[in-house]
């Protein structure tokens, strides 16, 4: 019985994991871009404006900066991109990164 219960138990956590194998090797080099891009150089944005509202006005900011480990240990992006690709297809890039669309290096 108590086998039974554990089988049971385990049922909706392989269903969940079987979601998780890998992707074609196409979507994961296009999912792999952003990783290769931020291992290039950071992205960050600045946003500044004034809000007002009964006779005061005061400024107002935003700063958002988005930074990959990659970056700070100065991996290139190729090889990041290549890994990736590897992890999550179990395939080779079908192209070098420099040879992607959409890769601005």
């Amino acid at each position: 019985m108590i086998r039974a219960a554990a089988l049971v138990l385990s049922l909706p956590l392989v269903a969940g994991l079987s979601g998780c194998g890998p992707v074609p090797v196409h979507q994961a080099e296009a999912s792999c871009l952003r990783d290769a891009e931020l291992a290039a150089r950071p992205r960050g944005s600045v946003a500044v404006g004034a809000i007002g509202g009964g006779g005061s006005t005061h400024a107002a900011g935003r700063v958002e900066l988005e930074l990959s480990s990659d970056y700070l240990r100065g991996r290139d992006p190729s090889s990041v991109f290549n890994s990736c690709v590897q992890r999550r297809s179990g395939e080779f890039p079908t192209r070098a990164l420099a040879d992607q669309p959409g890769w601005r290096g």
